[in-house]
C-alpha cells in the first residue's frame, strides 16, 4: 500500500476506478449516472494524506480512504478493489493496512459505514455486512441518513439507512 501523489492523471485513474465500483456495489440506490467521487475530490483526499492506494506493479488495483474522527477512532471508507483482481485478497490487505495505518497513529478503534437500503436487501450490501463481521467488525448503531448525512437524502433513490460498524484495534 502507498499514499497517492494526488496528480491529476492518478486522481482520475482512482476516481474512475472508485465509480466504476460503485455503480455496481450501489446499483440502485442512486439515481442512473450517479458518481460516488471525482478527480478533484480524489487529488484532495490524497494531498491531505487520507488516501491510499494498492497496485500490482504499476496498475492501480485498490484504495481506500483514511481519516481521523476524533482522539481515539479512525474511519475508512471508499474500500474497492478492481473487479479484475477480486478475490486476491485486494480488499482483506487494504482493510488490514487501514487499520495499522490508524493504529500507528495511537487510534484504538477503527470505525466504517455502510450504506443499505431499507427496503430490498442488495447483493452486494449483504456479502458486506457478513464479510465486515468475519474481520472483527462490530455493528454499533443504525442511523437513518437524514441524522449523519442530510445532504444525501434528497441524491437517494430508495430510502436507505446507515449502518456503523467498530472494531477494536490492537
Amino acid at each position: 500500500m502507498r499514499s497517492t501523489d494526488g496528480s491529476d492523471d492518478t486522481a482520475k485513474v482512482v476516481a474512475d476506478l472508485v465509480n466504476a465500483v460503485y455503480a455496481v456495489a450501489e446499483d440502485g440506490m442512486w439515481p442512473e449516472g450517479a458518481t460516488r467521487t471525482s478527480a478533484t475530490e480524489i487529488a484532495q483526499f490524497a494531498g491531505a494524506g487520507q488516501l491510499f492506494v494498492a497496485s500490482f506493479g504499476d496498475r492501480i488495483v485498490g484504495c481506500v480512504k483514511v481519516v481521523q474522527l476524533d482522539a481515539r477512532v479512525a474511519e475508512f471508507g471508499m474500500l474497492v478493489a478492481d473487479p479484475e483482481v477480486r478475490g486476491a485478497g485486494v480488499g482483506s490487505a487494504l482493510v488490514r493496512f487501514a487499520e495499522s495505518h490508524a493504529a500507528r497513529l495511537g487510534n484504538e478503534i477503527m470505525q466504517l459505514e455502510i450504506i443499505q437500503p431499507r427496503d430490498f436487501e442488495h447483493p452486494s450490501k449483504m456479502f458486506l455486512s457478513q464479510w465486515y463481521p468475519r474481520m472483527g467488525y462490530v455493528p454499533v448503531r443504525t442511523e437513518g441518513p437524514e441524522v449523519m448525512y442530510p445532504e444525501l437524502v434528497p441524491l437517494l433513490a430508495v430510502p436507505c439507512d446507515v449502518v456503523v460498524y467498530h472494531k477494536r484495534l490492537g
